[in-house]
């Protein structure tokens, strides 16, 4: 899944610094630069420092706060739950929520708690997080992917649990070989997460025509929908061969996002 680059905060928001008056906020501007100079060296401790020497000089700086938060969540191991990781994860959840105290409809801050929520694993909290993202920003296509993924995620979480418990291994193409019971508990835990999923990748894709990624996503979950028909061979079939075409669809945007790619960056140099 590529959502490192999911945000670009430290370039977005330089128009924000303005025009600082009195020494501290001098000051504090100065570390702010040098902190963003630490940043884009991936020099994040020093970064960490830099910002919150500028919040200490400044504690109205949002700029400052928001930056010290994205230099804590760069530093979070997605999926590493031990407890180093998670306090990395909670400074940098703490740096954004207030962010948001001051300004709830700050979009960038709830991007990123989305995103750390997600890293640590708090699935259902992340699912709501970009739910306020697609409030404020209902044509953002990537929204709607990570709830998609999200979905897709804990419906393959739970697939492997319950193949498991009947001593089977996932065979991505509906699992025959499942007991009746297997198949209802499949049913009940993963009908809503599917159907949701595909939802959320289909309006991804309607929003961004070439989101090769949001089909890879809606061909797993239609392999995932064919656990669900169980007893009926036909409707799996169904449901793997709509995998097999969003596999082509997959290839074909990622093939035309290449060459796009390709073209612009042998069109010169841009500013």
């Amino acid at each position: 899944m590529r959502l490192t680059a999911r945000i670009s905060v430290l370039l977005a928001l330089a128009g924000l610094l303005g025009t600082a008056t009195g020494c501290d906020k001098l000051k504090s501007r100065d570390r702010i630069n040098k902190g963003v100079a630490a940043f884009k060296n991936a020099q994040y401790e020093e970064a960490v420092a830099d910002f919150q020497e500028a919040v200490q000089l400044d504690p109205e700086s949002d700029t400052a706060k928001l930056y010290l938060a994205t230099s804590y969540a760069y530093q979070v191991v997605p999926n590493l739950m031990d407890p180093g990781n998670l306090a990395l994860a909670q400074k940098a959840l703490d740096g954004f929520n207030a962010v948001l105290a001051k300004n709830p409809n700050d979009l960038t801050a709830l991007k990123q708690i989305a995103s750390i929520d997600r890293n640590i694993q708090k699935f259902d909290q992340a699912k709501q997080d970009e739910l306020k993202v697609m409030a404020l920003a209902p044509n953002d296509p990537e929204a709607y992917y990570i709830v998609g993924f999200v979905d897709w995620t804990q419906a393959y979480k739970n697939a492997i649990a319950i193949l498991a418990a009947d001593g089977l291994t996932d065979d991505g193409e509906g699992n025959k070989k499942m007991t009746k019971g297997a198949c209802a508990k499949m049913q009940a835990a993963n009908t809503d997460l599917v159907n949701q999923g595909l939802q959320n990748l289909n309006k991804a894709v309607e929003l961004n025509p070439t989101y090769d990624d949001a089909m890879q996503y809606i061909q797993l979950t239609y392999r995932r929908k064919a656990d669900l028909d169980c007893g009926n061979d036909g409707a799996r079939k169904d449901d793997l061969a709509q995998a097999d075409q969003w596999i082509q669809k997959a290839m074909g945007a990622r093939k035309a996002n290449e060459a796009a790619k390709e073209k612009k960056e042998g069109g010169g140099v841009t500013m």
